[in-house]
């Protein structure tokens, strides 16, 4: 549980975050948190939304901010930095749309 792992329990994350103290247990009735509040605990504890909502294995989303070696031929190509961003939007598909299968197959 993450509050665990922060060595605190839920109740003092509510309150830590300005939420009532019996906030959290609250979701066991079937209440839903609305999404800045989901963004906040989100934040709080430096992991995704979909994380938090069982929808991912992987704690934290990839950034531009996040240092990946790729390596690639380019038979001394010259690459313009559209084609470049191009490369990266490709990255970020693929690395996407693996997550997505593996969550189908779960």
């Amino acid at each position: 549980m993450l509050s665990t792992e922060r060595g605190k329990n839920v109740k003092d994350v509510a309150i830590e975050l300005g939420y009532g103290e019996n906030y959290f247990y609250s979701f066991n009735s079937g209440k839903k948190p609305s999404s800045e509040k989901l963004e906040t605990i989100a934040d709080y504890f430096n992991v995704s939304i979909d994380y938090l909502l069982g929808r991912t294995n992987q704690r934290t989303l990839l950034t531009d901010n996040t240092v990946q070696t790729i390596a690639a031929h380019h038979d001394e190509e010259e690459w313009t930095e559209e084609e470049l961003e191009e490369i990266e939007q490709f990255k970020r598909f693929v690395a996407m749309r693996r997550e997505a299968r593996k969550h189908q197959g779960e």
